[in-house]
């Protein structure tokens, strides 16, 4: 078995999920310098989160220490806050849990003016709630279904984690094919798979350690000359998302390389493949030629040999770490993979209609009403999708429970204001919600949604979303939702 199939060898045996669980209940503090220095994610679980539940200290953050051979003692650096601070039962070493919640009072005082403002369209609908009790502390329109854009992906992120556990990885193969002399790339519907040497986007699959590999078990066969078949058809239905071809989604295949970004971008918009499941197989005859092995004729579509053994094998980053980059870069193309993931775990086709259904049949088994509910896609990208704000909290409340440590991800994912991701230019510098607030962005023509947790003035973690329809523009829409988010930071 190669180090690839084997994967993270290196990794301690405590599983991500269990460190999240025991970090949440102990309390995290988010640590600025390692946010902006050491990158968002680290298999799944924010880089800062980590090292403050592994030193257990009030000062929390990343450990600086000298360098190798330096023999200096590490120091703790500076941390904003609490961001996690009473999760869950029992309060951090050292720090005693609010005796009381937010006033309920305070923040209806707070937004109702806010919420008048014109720049949020139309129609805006509320919902914040203490994730510690449950109780709901504002709503306005709190159970009506709206558009959410991308924070839909917060119902994404549960669906998958709910149903694979965030340990999963997601596995490319490499198998003999049904004709003498072929082998076959089969498709797993992995989204972090890259043809490049060095990934962009950090770790998971690698078809450059997949051709390595699979040139080792052929030349140990004795071969050196195959002809090569691509195959993709785990996934079903239209690959193109229902708004057509557009910058900010590849087709939807089983089999796609650097989600069929012709650049060495790692998120945002930009032209993308016609055809990422071929273009995969072009880049992996390349590697399989550069070490060695003589593809003859052109890639074409194949059916991977039933019952083979695979040649070899790549994983994807754990779902969790998946969850994360989906959420901090608002990834569309990771959110339809992980739709189509919740799927095939369900027993669905993994197609666009297969997803709606079973992340639908996900979240009800969490206890989530999805009445009215609608999930036409996984990212957001589809004006079909509707959800109620009174949902989006409710998922944000599962996932801080400290009995559902698996959705974890969920609130760890969300980009941090002034921080990360699509919140790294907002409520940013000396916003009160700078470095506390965490959130889930919308943005369609005409909507702006905003979704997600902040630390309150009573050191409270609260969930909230705002939804809102036929805004006037982008920009005001989001200054004036970062204004009500700040006021959940700082109302009492």
């Amino acid at each position: 078995m190669c180090d690839r199939e084997r994967g993270w060898s290196e990794v301690p045996l405590v599983k991500t999920w269990q460190l999240i669980a025991g970090s949440a209940v102990a309390g995290l503090a988010l640590s600025v310098a390692a946010v902006t220095a050491a990158g968002p994610w680290d298999s799944g679980q924010r880089k800062a989160e980590r090292d403050r539940a592994a030193s257990w200290s009030r000062t929390g953050g990343t450990d600086h220490d000298g360098g190798p051979g330096s023999g200096a003692l590490p120091e703790a650096a500076p941390s904003a806050p609490g961001v996690f601070g009473a999760i869950g039962p029992g309060a951090p070493r050292e720090q005693s849990a609010p005796a009381e919640p937010a006033s309920a009072g305070g923040l209806a005082a707070a937004l109702k003016p806010l919420l008048a403002d014109p720049a949020l369209g139309t129609v805006r609908t509320a919902s914040v709630v203490d994730t510690a009790t449950g109780q709901v502390l504002y709503e306005s329109g709190a159970r009506d279904a709206m558009t959410p854009a991308s924070t839909v992906k917060i119902a994404t992120a549960a669906a998958v984690l709910a149903a694979l556990g965030p340990e999963h990885r997601i596995r490319t193969t490499v198998t003999p094919g049904a004709a003498p002399g072929q082998i076959v790339l089969v498709g797993g519907g992995d989204p972090s798979l890259t043809a490049k040497k060095k990934s962009p986007a950090g770790s998971g699959g690698s078809l450059v350690a997949l051709a390595a590999d699979t040139a080792q078990a052929l030349k140990a066969a004795g071969t050196d000359t195959v002809t090569l078949g691509y195959d993709d058809s785990l996934y079903t239905g239209p690959v193109r998302h229902p708004i057509g071809a557009n910058p900010n989604i590849a087709p939807v295949t089983a089999l796609t390389a650097d989600e069929g970004r012709p650049d060495d971008s790692a998120s945002g918009p930009v032209d993308r493949s016609d055809d990422p499941s071929e273009d995969a197989a072009r880049a992996f005859r390349t590697l399989l030629a550069e070490r060695g092995i003589k593809v003859t004729g052109e890639p074409a579509k194949a059916k991977a040999a039933a019952g083979v053994q695979p040649l070899a094998v790549t994983l994807s980053t754990p779902v969790t770490g998946l969850v994360e980059r989906m959420l901090t870069n608002s990834d569309n193309d990771i959110a339809e993979a992980l739709a189509r993931q919740t799927a095939l775990a369900s027993g669905r086709p993994a197609s666009f209609e297969g997803a709606e259904k079973a992340v639908t049949d996900r979240l009800t088994a969490l206890g989530i009403d999805t009445a009215g509910s609608r999930f036409a896609d996984g990212s957001g990208l589809n004006r079909a999708d509707k959800v109620s704000a009174g949902l989006l909290t409710g998922l944000l409340t599962k996932a801080a429970d400290p009995q559902r440590p698996e959705l974890r991800p969920v609130l760890t994912g969300l980009p941090v204001a002034g921080f990360t991701g699509t919140l790294k230019a907002r409520n940013s510098g000396s916003s009160p919600a700078a470095g506390l607030l965490r959130a889930k962005t919308g943005t369609l023509s005409g909507v702006n949604s905003l979704s997600g947790t902040v630390v309150d003035s009573s050191g409270r973690l609260l969930a909230f979303a705002f939804l809102t329809a036929n805004t006037p523009g982008p920009e005001g829409a989001e200054k004036a939702l970062d204004k009500l988010a700040a006021a959940v930071a700082t109302a009492s």
